[in-house]
């Protein structure tokens, strides 16, 4: 409902349900790209879709979120859990505060291949898709939100499916396990799209979503230091 890629709260609500942390990242990098694909095809019958600006990210998170995918099997589980509680954390902070002027003025292909790059890495690593420090940086540099929300959707697809085909190169999947999650994420999907069409404002939809993933991020912490 709040432009924020599923993965983000599903990979640490299966964590803590028991399912092991390799296994949750994939199932929810499979999540995001068949959620977001299906916006974005909307967005492209619509022509809303800016490709030409969105190419410079596809082309580097393509090359980047493999890396950061195919490296997470060398760092400790507790390390990268405690990666993704920060992650949670500043997620949430940047979806409740208010949006601040651009910092700077950037139409450049260089500074979205490098923030590509960048957000793969570590989307990659995690298991989400980046959207949510995707979009603070992009409007950072000027760029408008909605277009930059609409190519955002158009990029997670490539990040997601790049990093959930290396994850699967050295995680067993359960694909019973997948199926009823990626139904459930669709249905879920349509219900959200449903509340939103209905009335309720896409800033009170973020605000819930960072106090869930809040509440995520103080479950994970408890967790750790257990």
């Amino acid at each position: 409902m709040g432009g924020v890629g599923s993965a983000i709260a599903l990979v640490p609500s299966l964590s803590m349900a028991g399912i092991a942390f390799d296994l949750a990242r994939a199932l929810g990098l499979f999540v995001n790209t068949a959620a977001t694909a299906t916006a974005s095809l909307t967005h492209l019958r619509h022509g809303t879709l800016d490709v030409r600006f969105a190419l410079p990210l596809i082309a580097s998170v393509l090359v980047a979120t493999p890396i950061g995918a195919w490296s997470s099997q060398f760092v400790a589980h507790t390390t990268l859990q405690a990666v993704f509680t920060a992650f949670l954390i500043v997620a949430s902070i940047l979806l409740l505060i208010p949006r601040r002027p651009t910092l700077v003025q950037s139409e450049g292909v260089v500074p979205l291949m490098a923030i590509g790059g960048s957000v793969g890495v570590l989307s990659g690593m995690l298991g989400v898709g980046g959207g949510s420090l995707l979009m603070p940086a992009l409007i950072l540099l000027g760029h408008d939100a909605k277009k930059a929300a609409r190519a955002i959707g158009f990029v997670i697809p490539f990040s997601s499916a790049g990093a959930f085909v290396t994850y699967l190169s050295f995680t067993e999947m359960n694909w019973p396990l997948l199926a009823i999650v990626a139904v459930a994420a669709i249905l879920g999907g349509f219900l959200g799209a449903t509340i939103l069409h209905r009335g309720m404002k896409a800033a009170h939809v973020k605000k819930l979503i960072a106090v869930l993933l809040l509440g995520l991020a103080a479950k994970m912490i408890w967790g750790l230091l257990a």
